[in-house]
């Protein structure tokens, strides 16, 4: 089934408005609101979708995927926020939301794929995928791969985007910090190594001791091994005497878009939403491309492309 559908990625600053991007491109989308200013790249091993334009892309792939440490990751949502209020450590969340129950449509073994997911790739997970409005979070502090902390001065952000603007093609974004943002680490205890990281923000006082700056640069990269965007499919990896399993998404799709969401958890406020949906070949063949402005259904829960 899946090589009857294209891809399409779309961003904003909330769930309404939502604009495509081009997967695989090393131009940064970005997103401005009255919360924040985000620059954001997607990329996706073995692309087969949608550009900006709403026409198949010819990205079918990345650099970033030939450079270590990334040679086995299938995706990477890497993305650079500067918030306008602050915003505690406890309460920035980062992960997936649905507008309808999808209870009905959980694969067998999805409680065994939670635990082991759970377990092996992000302890920090908690969420409801019984409700009638799912969703599943970790704090961005854990559960993002790699973490670098700006500077909040201005001025040092304008050098770091420079000298990124003359760097190779494709950013490798690695732990640590620059500027004052190395200071800012340590006076706030993180770890520098990021195993160590994600493993000291699973405490809840060490998330709820740590201040989000309003003005301050976070960049983050996020990514696996385990969701194939290319066949729609999610292979989780086994540990000690459970083998790994593969969960053909696919077969199980009821429709709804997936939804990466990054958002204030005390508020509920969204921040940043990144959505995956499914066009189908017929409907491009037809068309001629897709639509290309997406509006987003809110939940009742809680050079660069611009969008806002």
């Amino acid at each position: 089934m899946a090589d009857r559908y294209y891809l399409k990625v779309t961003a904003g600053p909330n769930y309404e408005e939502q604009h495509p991007i081009s997967v695989n491109s090393e131009e940064n989308t970005r997103i401005t609101s009255d919360k924040l200013t985000a620059n954001l790249t997607v990329r996706i091993q073995n692309f087969r979708g949608l550009d900006a334009h709403g026409k198949p892309s010819e990205d079918k792939t990345s650099p970033y995927f030939s450079k270590t440490p990334h040679e086995k990751d299938l995706y990477s949502i890497q993305f650079t926020f500067t918030l306008k209020e602050d915003v505690n450590g406890h309460d920035l969340v980062f992960g997936n939301d649905f507008d309808h129950p999808i209870r009905d449509k959980l694969p067998p073994g999805f409680q065994q794929a939670f635990n082991i997911a759970k377990y092996w790739i992000d302890p920090g997970l908690y969420g409801d995928p019984q409700a009638d409005l799912p969703y599943l979070y970790s704090p961005l502090l854990s559960s993002m791969n790699v973490l670098r902390v700006g500077p909040k001065d201005d001025r040092e952000q304008e050098k770091i985007e420079e000298v990124r603007a003359n760097a190779a093609e494709v950013q490798i974004l690695s732990e640590g910090g620059d500027a004052d943002g190395e200071e800012y680490r340590t006076a706030n205890k993180i770890p520098h190594d990021m195993a160590a990281r994600k493993k000291y923000f699973l405490t809840e006082q060490h998330l709820k001791d740590v201040t989000i700056e309003a003005g301050r640069e976070y960049s983050n990269d996020f990514f696996n091994p385990y969701l194939d965007f290319n066949d729609f499919a999610l292979r989780l990896p086994g540990f000690s005497v459970i083998p790994g399993i593969t969960i053909p998404i696919i077969s199980y799709w009821d429709g709804q878009p997936l939804r990466y969401v990054m958002k204030n958890r005390k508020t509920d406020e969204p921040l940043m939403v990144l959505v995956f949906s499914l066009v189908p070949k017929e409907q491009i063949e037809k068309d001629g491309k897709a639509v290309e402005e997406t509006k987003v259904e809110a939940p009742s829960q809680g050079g660069d492309d611009d969008v806002d």
